[in-house]
């Protein structure tokens, strides 16, 4: 799949890894995605491992860790959610820096950035259920989220290699037309 894009425009894009182990697929193929990036896409990765958890009580006086949070992903164009499944949901500690980004009301840093969302697994249906769990939440926050490609990466720890690169060719095509498709996603959303 090729995509044209708009040149010379340059879009920051917070990268959000659902999975805080060390060895995870899911955070070894945001870091292919950052290098299969186009140009335009300036990815990084934003941690969300050191979140204190959504308590309101704390909004007067919120914890220098969602403050650090709040201001990467109200700095980014667009945003990128690479996550694994647990029990056919979304890991906590990324509905947790989702809460953290949606609050105080009415001050939410994900209204109207362009998104994606990656689920990979080493089982064969790639996530399904933290997809789908991870849009309800994204439409209620005003994230327009990429349809298609829909990736769902299943048998993910085949896609790369030891190093943490496509394995093969294909699969660093693969990769890239996802990447390319976000690219053009982004493109097109203004907010």
């Amino acid at each position: 799949m090729s995509v044209e894009h708009v040149t010379g425009i340059e879009h920051r894009v917070a990268v959000l890894v659902g999975s805080l182990r060390k060895e995870s697929i899911n955070r070894k193929l945001a870091h292919a995605f950052i290098e299969l990036a186009p140009a335009e896409l300036k990815l990084s990765i934003v941690e969300i491992g050191d979140l204190p958890l959504y308590n309101q009580d704390l909004d007067e006086t919120p914890p220098a860790q969602w403050v650090r949070f709040r201001e990467e992903i109200a700095q980014a164009r667009a945003v990128l959610f690479v996550t694994p499944e647990y029990n056919r949901s979304v890991p906590g500690v990324l509905k947790n820096a989702i809460d953290v980004g949606s609050r105080p009301y009415g001050h939410s840093v994900w209204n109207g950035k362009p998104g994606a969302v990656i689920s990979a697994s080493p089982g064969g249906i790639g996530g399904f259920g933290a997809n789908h769990h991870l849009r309800q939440s994204l439409v209620f926050l005003n994230v327009p989220t990429m349809q298609q490609p829909e990736a769902y990466l299943g048998h993910a720890e085949k896609l790369l290699d030891a190093d943490g690169k496509p394995g093969s060719e294909d699969n660093r095509k693969f990769l890239a037309s996802i990447i390319d498709a976000f690219a053009h996603w982004v493109d097109i959303h203004h907010y």
